[in-house]
């Protein structure tokens, strides 16, 4: 498994759109094989921030995600809103477990 994790911050005037080009991204990927969870979320306190929180079953899988239209579709959206900033990072390996 591997997980992808990150903040995109988007144009506060774009936040609006980004949030609805998000829920139709979360809901297309969730349909993917190889995919084990994707959410794309607001962080409270800061309105034009998004979390991004995703699990894959492997590399192939996320790559697979990567050349999809609505990732495509996705990117466009965010391209004409701005993005402010954007840290993603994958990290791989591990084993998920319960805490505590």
């Amino acid at each position: 498994m591997l997980i992808v994790t990150g903040v995109v911050e988007v144009a506060e005037a774009g936040v609006e759109k980004a949030r609805d080009a998000a829920l139709i991204m979360v809901a297309e990927t969730l349909k993917e094989q190889g995919c084990i969870a994707y959410e794309f979320s607001q962080v409270l306190g800061h309105t034009n921030r998004f979390r991004v929180y995703e699990e894959w079953q492997d590399q192939a899988a996320l790559e697979a995600h990567f050349a999809t239209p609505h990732m495509a579709a996705f990117r466009a959206v965010l391209a004409d809103v701005g993005i402010v900033s954007s840290e993603i990072h994958r990290v791989v390996g591990g084993e998920k477990q319960p805490l505590g």
